[in-house]
């Protein structure tokens, strides 16, 4: 079904793009390199409309910027995102990705932001208030947006088996400092279909770190966070190199927020961990078996 709709979403655009001043007659191997080519696939729709919605100029300038770290088209494409999903996103903070996440599914998908229930958490509060009012301010790209809140101890991520993709951008670690990591991958788990798609993204640590020694510093060790979405059910599908940054060398006086955008110690040194960037990110893929039940 979500495949024809996609194809449907398709010939659209196909039907968009052929209505441009270029001549009925015209043939489409007869455009220069670098022409306008109509999408007819489901891959190719949503490469259009990723290119699209990081264009939008609802996303903040200050977000736009930190695209060359983040590398969204990329990562996105990745993890396997379509425009007809119904996707959750893990704590999305300030909602970096929301910018893009809640515009590409606004038509034909879901966004749902799952937020951690405020508890004595500024952060948590901070979060979702920013959140809401960034939704509520602009209808036609958020208005189908929802937010989701969860109890970290307990989490729940909406009915067994609703979602198609379940993401988190750099959250693992904090997971793994309160202890609540593995009832986080569960809870992932139960709210993916069968062949649904986890997808992670997460400061890397040296091969060779041990979690003792990493994780306060903000970086986690593949091999730690694959164990814990395998522990709870899930496939390593695959890996990749999206989001490596060789320049990091994982040994700042303030872990990883000594490096942009937080720069923890302010002015001191600013200018060596600017031109170091983000950091070096493992970038990780899984799927929930076709014929898996919740461990």
């Amino acid at each position: 079904m979500k495949s024809r709709v996609i194809l449907g979403l398709a010939a659209v655009l196909l039907a968009s793009c052929s209505s441009s001043s270029t001549p009925a007659n015209a043939q489409v191997q007869d455009q220069p390199a670098g022409g306008l080519v109509p999408p007819t696939t489901a891959s190719d729709f949503t490469a259009t409309r990723l290119d699209q919605v990081l264009a939008g100029d609802w996303r903040s300038p200050e977000h736009k910027a930190r695209d060359v770290y983040r590398h969204p088209k990329a990562t996105l494409q990745f993890f396997g995102i379509r425009p007809d999903q119904t996707v959750i996103e893990i704590t999305p903070g300030g909602g970096w990705y929301s910018e893009v996440l809640a515009p590409l599914l606004h038509d034909n998908g879901h966004y749902i932001a799952a937020i951690a229930k405020p508890s004595g958490d500024g952060e948590a509060s901070r979060d979702k208030t920013g959140l809401k009012a960034k939704f509520a301010a602009d209808a036609a790209h958020y208005g189908k947006a929802q937010i989701l809140e969860f109890d970290p101890k307990a989490p729940v991520f909406g009915a067994p088996g609703s979602a198609d993709v379940v993401l988190t951008f750099r959250n693992v670690h904090n997971w793994v400092e309160a202890d609540t990591a593995p009832q986080m991958f569960k809870a992932f788990f139960a709210a993916l279909r069968p062949g649904g798609v986890l997808g992670v993204v997460d400061h890397r640590a040296a091969d060779n770190a041990s979690i003792e020694a990493v994780k306060d510093s903000g970086y986690l060790p593949t091999d730690y966070v694959v164990k814990l979405a395998t522990d709870a059910g899930f496939k390593l599908e695959e890996k990749s190199e999206i989001n490596a940054n060789p320049k990091d060398t994982k040994d700042y006086p303030k872990g990883v927020w000594t490096l942009p955008p937080t720069l923890t110690l302010g002015d001191q040194d600013k200018a060596k961990y600017q031109a170091i960037g983000e950091s070096d990110r493992m970038t990780l893929r899984f799927v929930k078996p076709a014929a898996a039940s919740s461990p």
